[in-house]
């Protein structure tokens, strides 16, 4: 995508937005973000939950905040897990008196204790999904009230992820909500989910058939009967489809309002070809008066997995390829916002992703929200990661942790997986049977909460073969030929073994990379330590440019997602050039300098012009001779050392290669013009010789 669609894209993001603000400040219920004048201590602190309680000593915070943010990243293994106290005053408009109050949270890790006026609210388990507490109760109208939020991200046997490599960031690290609602109105408490879940049954070219389930509740004393009105209005806003029913739901209680629509030549949602979107609106009615309403984005697709061909969208064959994603950055670790968000999917986009998995769990609603938009193909990952646990209790949070993320997320029409886990390692024999009915559970369990998308999982560590790989319903793999094991050159055969051994089973690469520091560097690149403090750039685009070679050709892999977009804090780490980070992304952890990688996938997955001088940051030579490695997209490229021109290249991999380029004592420039079109692109870099010393 070139930066003009990017940021034209960007404008409808902020143009979507507004609206949606706009709606808000119109509708029925309000939406309030409680981020600004928070206390804060990183300790226990008895009777903190009590409204008199004085928290004058402790230090004030915006959300979304993380005790984490600076240990979390440092290496060691020994950042702070334990328990952090947040309070915050809040007066409630005496007009919202005799409405439904709530207090939402977009994420807290790990176990979320909510007081309000010294009352328990509730309790919340799990560090990624949202949770939403009624408080009506609790709640002084027109008065001033105290929420405190006792949180804490300490190791717990019962509570997914065990462990993963990645640092868990406690805190309040996304936003907090005061919702205001009516009486009778669209419920927030069904897994802090929208309420409202669209489901497309049957979509064609020809025609979509959608099923919109609307959770209502009614908070009077007597029964009261809602009207539903459905509209669903296309990308300038025109309305194409309604729908009206009237339901009857009882005194304190619930019920669900269950609507059909059709519409015929639906206009679809086709990833990064055409992401269209339509809107969806539920409009609730008590008498002639609206009391809520809910908007939710619609994009309308049908797809399918082929063994031997790989992932269909809308009927046609569609080419997956993307990288992973973490969710932290340098210095703020989870607590980012929008802006972070959008500079993220900015350069996913930029390198010509059609797809991103998610990993290792939910992830913000707001980055689900872009991908819709863009067109991203999504791979949604519960945080089951390395092994399972013991315990009903952990059976059970596993549980609620899918629920939450399939129906937090279910109106996304860029996600189209729901993953159970990623390389679980099935190491005590005796449990193994037990840990593989978990994972059938909660593979039924998604396909009954959602039977319009389809099932995966990352698999390692075990053979292919492996019954757990065979238990959803298409699989991927995590391996890592060139770096953790094995030559980057044993792709093409293991990839050939793998379809071998599988050849009706719908499979994909769901991991592959190598580590890279900007500032280590080696002609010619040799295969490091993967644990070792060396990890030269130049080997990663090794590994990357034999993988990528070997996947493009070989159309029965459904979806390829390297590892990974970014560089990221994993605490426990003693390796590269900083402790506690994962170096395998294509860009450092500030997000500031893209490595030589990015720039091969971008010549591969891109049609914008460019050229790139790889190895530009290895400025002090001590030979006299070096090979200079182009990558690029363009029809052919010249190389000029010094202002003379070597000569010009043709290539059909994208690689433009010379094998020994003279350099001359001192500075040498280095000039690369691409050409395409008829148009001229141009790189350069600086490189300094300086004949090694000789040594006895």
């Amino acid at each position: 995508m070139s930066d003009m669609r990017f940021w034209q894209l960007i404008v409808a993001v902020a143009l979507v937005l507004a609206v949606a603000i706009g709606s808000v400040l119109a509708s029925p219920r309000a939406d309030v973000v409680l981020d600004g004048q928070w206390e804060f201590i990183r300790q226990d602190v008895s009777g903190a939950e009590a409204p008199g309680f004085d928290d004058a000593a402790w230090q004030t915070v915006t959300l979304p905040h993380t005790w984490n943010n600076m240990d979390g990243q440092d290496g060691g293994n020994d950042y702070w897990r334990g328990v952090g106290w947040y309070r915050r005053h809040l007066t409630v408009d005496k007009r919202d008196g005799g409405k439904s109050l709530f207090l939402k949270f977009d994420g807290a890790a790990t176990v979320a204790d909510v007081f309000v006026n010294g009352k328990l609210a509730g309790t919340h388990k799990g560090n990624f999904g949202a949770f939403c507490l009624e408080v009506t109760p609790l709640l002084r109208v027109g008065q001033d009230n105290v929420i405190a939020v006792k949180v804490n991200n300490s190791w717990s046997p019962d509570i997914p992820p065990l462990s993963g490599d990645f640092t868990v960031f406690g805190g309040l690290y996304r936003d907090v909500h005061l919702l205001v609602l009516n009486k009778l109105f669209i419920s927030p408490l069904d897994c802090a989910s929208p309420g409202v879940y669209i489901k497309q049954t049957r979509v064609t070219v020809d025609s979509a058939d959608l099923e919109t389930t609307t959770k209502l509740r009614n908070a009077n004393n007597s029964a009261k009967t809602a009207t539903v009105r459905y509209t669903i209005t296309d990308a300038d806003g025109k309305s194409v489809a309604t729908a009206n029913s009237r339901q009857t739901v009882p005194a304190n209680d619930g019920s669900d309002a269950v609507q059909t629509v059709t519409l015929s030549k639906p206009h679809l949602w086709n990833g990064r070809f055409d992401p269209y979107l339509y809107q969806a609106s539920v409009e609730i009615s008590d008498g002639s008066n609206v009391v809520d309403a809910v908007t939710q984005p619609l994009g309308l697709r049908f797809f399918r997995v082929d063994p031997n061909e790989g992932l269909f969208l809308n009927g046609k064959h569609y080419p997956l390829h993307g990288v992973n994603r973490h969710q932290d950055r340098l210095d703020k670790g989870w607590a980012i916002g929008p802006a972070e968000h959008v500079e993220d999917l900015k350069l996913i986009l930029e390198m010509g992703c059609t797809g991103v998995r998610l990993a290792h769990y939910e992830h913000s609603q707001y980055f689900y929200d872009l991908c819709d938009r863009s067109g991203l193909v999504v791979w949604a990952e519960l945080c089951l990661v390395n092994e399972l646990g013991q315990s009903e209790a952990f059976a059970d949070n596993a549980r609620q942790q899918l629920t939450e993320l399939i129906k937090q997320s279910y109106n996304h029409p860029s996600i189209v997986f729901w993953s159970l886990f990623n390389e679980l390692r099935f190491r005590n024999r005796e449990r193994e049977a037990a840990e593989c009915q978990l994972i059938g559970e909660l593979n039924q369990l998604a396909k009954t909460l959602d039977p319009t998308r389809l099932t995966v999982a990352a698999s390692c560590c075990v053979p292919p073969t492996h019954r757990s790989a065979a238990i959803t319903d298409i699989i991927g793999f995590n391996w890592y030929y060139g770096w953790y094991n094995g030559r980057p050159d044993d792709w093409p055969v293991r990839l050939d073994e793998l379809h071998q051994s599988l050849p009706a089973r719908c499979v994909g690469i769901s991991e592959y990379g190598a580590g890279a520091s900007v500032i280590q560097h080696e002609q010619p690149p040799r295969q490091p330590k993967t644990d070792g403090p060396w990890h030269p750039e130049e080997w990663q685009s090794v590994v990357h440019e034999a993988a990528w070679k070997a996947m493009k050709d070989r159309p029965w892999l459904w979806g390829t997602f390297l590892w990974n977009m970014f560089d990221f804090a994993a605490n426990q780490r003693h390796e590269g050039d900083h402790l506690g980070r994962n170096d395998k992304g294509m860009i450092t952890y500030d997000r500031k300098t893209k490595k030589d990688a990015f720039y091969w996938y971008k010549a591969n997955w891109t049609t914008d012009p460019f050229v790139w001088i790889t190895s530009r940051r290895f400025t002090n030579r001590t030979e006299p001779k070096t090979p200079v490695k182009i990558y690029s997209n363009c029809d052919e490229v010249e190389l000029k050392a010094n202002g003379v021109s070597l000569g010009t290249a043709r290539s059909e991999d994208h690689i433009f290669l010379w094998k020994e380029v003279s350099l001359q004592p001192g500075e040498n420039s280095i000039e690369a013009i691409a050409h395409k079109g008829g148009q001229s692109f141009t790189d350069s870099c600086a490189w300094t010789y300086q004949p090694a010393a000789k040594t006895e």
